[in-house]
């Protein structure tokens, strides 16, 4: 289960509905403190030894985002740091982060720098904090970040620009095929066929003729 989720730190092997009973069992405790204390929970948590209790802090913090401060981001941020392996980058990424970014979108400017990070996982995650902008349909924002990691050379961001990519069809077809139509040269396989799963095949095959040509 470690290599499987790409995690550094032990894994205690409990299942997401294990998870969510234990979150559950405590939510009215941590939901109705103020959100110093409520940084001081998730930083307690994240500081835990194990992969599960650094997946709480993200809970606790995605359940409660909408009361999250300034502290709140900056403890995030230095999250993203430690937060090695696609599992924690991407609960993290799509979860609290997305959703403080999508209530605060002058963070947008701060999150498009992560783009240009040495570190593959902090790149990973700026795709996945597009979350919250996809689901509501609002892709302008998305579109910007992910052309800044369309040719990005690391095998796990470049499946999340993929996947990120497949979102943004989901939510307007016309517009994602034609922005991949404008950057297919020299995009990464994994990229197009990621992006292109719900895609017909003849349009499939026209992006793959066209990254060759």
């Amino acid at each position: 289960m470690q290599s499987y989720l790409g995690s550094p730190y032990p894994v205690l092997g409990l299942s997401t509905p294990q998870m969510r009973t234990v979150m559950n069992a405590n939510q009215s405790q941590f939901v109705q403190i103020g959100v110093k204390d409520l940084n001081v929970l998730s930083e307690l948590l994240w500081a835990g030894h194990t992969f599960e209790e650094k997946v709480a802090a993200i809970i606790v913090f995605g359940r409660c985002a909408e009361h999250l401060d300034a502290e709140s981001w900056s403890i995030m941020n230095r999250w993203i740091d430690q937060a090695v392996g696609w599992a924690l980058c991407d609960s993290l990424g799509s979860g609290p982060i997305s959703s403080v970014l999508h209530r605060n979108p002058k963070r947008f400017s701060e999150v498009l720098k992560w783009t240009r990070s040495a570190n593959k996982w902090r790149r990973r995650i700026s795709a996945y904090a597009m979350n919250d902008f996809v689901r509501m349909g609002e892709l302008e924002r998305p579109y910007a970040l992910l052309e800044k990691l369309l040719y990005d050379e690391e095998f796990w961001v470049q499946r999340a620009v993929g996947t990120w990519l497949r979102e943004c069809w989901k939510k307007d077809r016309a517009k994602t095929e034609t922005f991949l139509l404008e950057h297919v040269k020299g995009l990464p396989r994994v990229v197009i066929t990621v992006a292109t799963e719900r895609a017909p095949e003849d349009f499939r095959e026209e992006l793959r003729r066209k990254r060759e040509n």
